[in-house]
C-alpha cells in the first residue's frame, strides 16, 4: 500500500479503534472497582471511555495534519488527553484551548521572528513528547490524582463543600493558563506594539526575544492567554454540572478571572527564571541565541536550563499556587 493511500485511511482506523478500545477500558474499570471496592459509583461508563478516547485520537490527527506535533508529540499528547479527558471533560477543553490558540500564536508573523530568534521554527515547527511534557505534564499529573482522590467527572468550584477536586481542577486550569499566558506573551508580544522589551531582573532595555524580557504588550497577551483557558474551563463546568448542583455552589465566573492571573502569574515565573537560569546572547548576524559563542555577546543568565525546562518548572509552580490564591481570594468576586 502506498504511503499516501496509509495516512487517508489512518483516521478512520484509529476512530474504529476508538470503539473496542473504550469498551477495553471499560470492562477494566469494571474489574477494578470490584476488586477495590464494592462501591459501583466509580465505574466509569462506556460512554465516557468512547468520548474520552474519540475525541483526543480526533486531535491528535488534527495536530498531525496541521503540523503542529510530530509523531512523537502526537502519541504523548493522545495520552495526555485521554487522562484529562476521563477525569473531567473541563479539563479537556483547557488542554485543546492550549493547542489551537497557542498553535496559531506561534505562527502570527512568523516572518517577523526570524529576523531576531536563531532556532524559530515557526510553522515548521512541531512539538514533540518532550515539548508535550512540559507544557502538559504537571495538569496530567493532577489529573490522575484527580482520578484517584475524587473519581471521574466534572464538578463545580467550590472550595468549601468540594475541597479536593476544586483545589486539583484550578491547579490544572492554572497550569494550562501559565502555558498558554506564556506563550501568547513570547509569540505575539515580540511581535505586536514598539520599543524594545526590559529585562525583568534588571529592567534595562534588551533586543527583543531575549529569555526573561518583558513589555506591557507582552504582559497584557499573558493576562489574555490565561482568560481563554478560564473561559473555555468556565463554559465547561457551566454546561455540564447540574443546575441543581450549580445552584448550591459559588458563582463559577471567578475561575475567568483567576485564569487570566494565571497566565500573568506563569509569564512572570517563567521571565523571571528565563532571566537568571537560562543564557540569552546576541551572534555576529543580531539574533538572539542560548549558548555561549564565538561572536556572542552575552545578555543575560546562565546556561543552567533550556525553554523547555523552564516551561515546565513554571507550569509547576503556578499549577501549585493558583488554588491557594484563588481559595483565598474567592469571595471577593
Amino acid at each position: 500500500m502506498k504511503e499516501g493511500a496509509f495516512y487517508k485511511i489512518l483516521p478512520v482506523l484509529l476512530c474504529a479503534l476508538a470503539i473496542p478500545l473504550s469498551m477495553f477500558m471499560w470492562i477494566g474499570n469494571i474489574a477494578y472497582s470490584k476488586l477495590a471496592s464494592d462501591n459501583q459509583d466509580n465505574v466509569i461508563p462506556p460512554s465516557r471511555w468512547l468520548f474520552s478516547i474519540l475525541v483526543p485520537i480526533l486531535l491528535m490527527l488534527y495536530g498531525l495534519k496541521r503540523k503542529g506535533v510530530n509523531k512523537s508529540g502526537a502519541t504523548m499528547g493522545l495520552l495526555c488527553a485521554v487522562v484529562l479527558s476521563v477525569a473531567s471533560h473541563a479539563f479537556l477543553a483547557c488542554l485543546a484551548t492550549f493547542f489551537f490558540s497557542s498553535s496559531r500564536a506561534t505562527k502570527f508573523r512568523s516572518h517577523l521572528k526570524r529576523k531576531f530568534e536563531e532556532d524559530f521554527k515557526g510553522g515548521e515547527g512541531r512539538r514533540n513528547w518532550a515539548q508535550v511534557i512540559c507544557n502538559a505534564g504537571m495538569a496530567t499529573q493532577l489529573a490522575l490524582l484527580y482520578l484517584l482522590d475524587c473519581g471521574y467527572g466534572e464538578k463545580p468550584v467550590d472550595f468549601g463543600r468540594l475541597y479536593r477536586s476544586s483545589w486539583l481542577g484550578i491547579g490544572i486550569m492554572g497550569a494550562f493558563a501559565c502555558c498558554n499566558g506564556d506563550t501568547w506573551a513570547s509569540e505575539l508580544g515580540t511581535v505586536i506594539g514598539s520599543g524594545q522589551p526590559f529585562l525583568i531582573t534588571s529592567w534595562k532595555k534588551v533586543p527583543r526575544g531575549t529569555n526573561g524580557g518583558v513589555s506591557l504588550a507582552g504582559l497584557l497577551f499573558s493576562f489574555l492567554g490565561g482568560i481563554v483557558i478560564g473561559v473555555s474551563y468556565y463554559l465547561a463546568i457551566r454546561y455540564s454540572v447540574d443546575s441543581k448542583i450549580l445552584s448550591l455552589s459559588p458563582n463559577q465566573w471567578p475561575i475567568i478571572v483567576f485564569g487570566g492571573i494565571a497566565g500573568l502569574l506563569g509569564s512572570v515565573v517563567d521571565s523571571l527564571i528565563g532571566a537568571t537560569l537560562q543564557y540569552s546572547g546576541m551572534d555576529e548576524n543580531g539574533k538572539i541565541v542560548e549558548r555561549p559563542g564565538r561572536d556572542v555577546k552575552h545578555i543575560s543568565g546562565v546556561r543552567i536550563l533550556d525553554n523547555h525546562s523552564v516551561n515546565l518548572i513554571s507550569s509547576i509552580a503556578t499549577g501549585l499556587l493558583m488554588p491557594s490564591i484563588a481559595m483565598h481570594f474567592w469571595d471577593s468576586f
